[in-house]
């Protein structure tokens, strides 16, 4: 299986606060893996997925991804568009904004005619479940709803990679077990994943679990092959 994401030695550190975030991390992700980062809050694991998706620079190491050597990259704005799809603990939906229009905000990248970002919206909502929630405001939708449009959101260009942060953090268990039911789909129609999380019992529905620890990740935990 081709490597997709290739880490190697990456170091980040923050001078303004005399901290190492990042300590010689290594790290290869297959295409179509599905693998969690599992760690403590403050060990680096949020870090590294910012710097997966290039929302940050590395201090020395090297990061390729899906064949693009970010740190010769042009346009990080256009990577990120084409290849990553973001979802964090926070939505960061807009509240002024109905759930399809959330949407679509990724999708004005491509320049896609406004009936053309409603019915492709339509379809990720229905992918979702939501499909009966599209002129909903967030404030009307629950959080696992508005967790739900937030994946949605992520995969509205059609990336190959989701970047998953703590996506169940501010939910209760029944929403968070359909979030990860859905992760667990996407990943058996060939999205690759990486979630990041503390909680063990979200890192096992992953296919490979790694250890973070102060800024390294010491070893991988577990191979559920049954969960392809």
């Amino acid at each position: 299986m081709d490597r997709i994401i290739d880490v190697k030695n990456l170091v980040k550190t923050f001078e303004q606060w005399l901290v190492t975030a990042l300590n010689g991390v290594n790290l290869e992700v297959s295409e179509s893996e599905f693998i969690a980062i599992m760690g403590p809050s403050g060990c680096g694991k949020s870090t590294l997925l910012h710097i997966l998706g290039g929302l940050e620079s590395p201090t020395s190491g090297g990061v390729v991804v899906d064949g693009i050597d970010l740190s010769r990259a042009k346009n990080l704005d256009s990577f990120r568009a084409k290849k990553i799809g973001f979802v964090f603990q926070m939505h960061n939906l807009i509240p002024v904004l109905t759930a399809s229009e959330n949407v679509q905000i990724p999708m004005f990248e491509l320049k896609l005619s406004g009936k053309e970002r409603n019915e492709r919206a339509a379809k990720l909502l229905k992918l979702v479940g939501l499909e009966d929630r599209a002129d909903f405001l967030p404030p009307k939708l629950s959080g696992g709803q508005r967790q739900k449009v937030a994946i949605a959101r992520a995969l509205a260009n059609d990336p190959r990679i989701l970047l998953v942060d703590e996506p169940t953090g501010n939910l209760d268990s029944a929403s968070g077990h359909e979030i990860i039911q859905i992760f667990q789909t996407l990943n058996k129609n060939g999205r690759t994943i990486v979630l990041v999380t503390h909680d063990k019992e979200i890192a096992e529905h992953a296919n490979t679990i790694y250890n973070m620890k102060d800024g390294q990740i010491l070893k991988e935990l577990l191979s559920n092959e049954h969960t392809r």
